[in-house]
């Protein structure tokens, strides 16, 4: 069972922009709501697409050298890369399905 990564400002180049594969950035923070209905949700993903795509967490209020670089201007953001480019973007909570058809655009 694969679960999501957990990133840093540190760490996002290597595991996000010169991953392989695809990848999903959670932009979260430990005191949001709505980060807290996605995160079960990208869980599961993370299991489904394990080898796939990559999902990562990158906690907002810890690296805001990330946050800043990429334009968040809201939580939970969901970041989609791939080639090290961000292709896609998600604002808010969003149903699984909705999230699984962002990752599936990844894939095509």
């Amino acid at each position: 069972m694969s679960a999501p990564i957990t990133v840093t400002d540190a760490t996002f180049q290597a595991e996000v922009l010169e991953s392989e594969i695809p990848v999903v950035v959670d932009i979260w923070a430990s005191w949001c709501g709505p980060c807290k209905q996605v995160a079960p949700i990208l869980d599961q993903l993370a299991t489904e697409y394990d080898g796939r795509v990559k999902i990562v967490k990158l906690d907002a209020d810890q690296n805001p050298e990330v946050v800043t670089a990429v334009g968040v201007t809201s939580i939970p953001t969901l970041g989609f890369y791939t080639g090290g480019e961000r292709v896609d973007m998600l604002i808010g909570a969003h149903p699984k399905a909705g999230i699984a058809e962002k990752m599936e655009a990844l894939l095509a």
